[in-house]
């Protein structure tokens, strides 16, 4: 059973905020510290996105593990609860329907606003909290930046110099066997 009373915790609920969120603040300092630029909560794109690397046409959702049912699985339109091996999310026991739907929504939404930036050419990332973790921040931090840089040159490369390259190679070995 709850041990706070109904107002009590309608009011710890409505105190929770949106942006500037202290693991959305965490992602932040690690990603200025490492030399990334970003603008933050977006309302140009769909989802509005935490963060957005322009120059890596990246956007990063931090999601609390709560709000977005991490580890909470999806099937044929119901809410399977399954948590794999994590404490980070747990469904109330009271009000548990409208706690289950509103979980269920924001799935649902979060999946088609990542489609939508997906079909824009946008890539997305999405960082949980309980990632965030003292012990596990420093790694999820640096795989961040390892998949910016990554997808950074992904987009950036030139394929065709190196292409002419081994063609003018394949030419010049035919030119000295003849």
């Amino acid at each position: 059973m709850d041990k706070l009373t109904a107002q009590q915790r309608h009011k710890n609920m409505a105190a929770i905020r949106s942006k500037d969120t202290k693991p959305e603040m965490v992602v932040r300092r690690g990603l200025w510290k490492r030399g990334f630029r970003y603008r933050l909560n977006y309302n140009r794109l769909p989802g509005h996105p935490d963060l957005v690397l322009r120059k890596y046409r990246t956007c990063i959702f931090v999601n609390g593990c709560f709000w977005h049912g991490h580890h909470i699985q999806l099937q044929s339109g119901d809410l399977q609860f399954t948590i794999e091996n994590s404490e980070c999310c747990k469904i109330p026991k009271t009000n548990r329907e409208f706690w289950v739907e509103k979980i269920r929504r924001n799935k649902t939404r979060d999946r088609e606003e990542q489609k939508r930036l997906a079909a824009m050419g946008w890539h997305c990332i999405t960082v949980w909290e309980c990632d965030l973790k003292p012990s596990k921040r420093e790694e999820t931090l640096d795989a961040i930046a390892f998949t910016l840089n990554h997808i950074y040159l992904q987009d950036h490369s030139v394929a065709e110099p190196y292409q002419q390259q081994e063609e003018e190679d394949a030419t010049m070995l035919m030119a000295a066997e003849a």
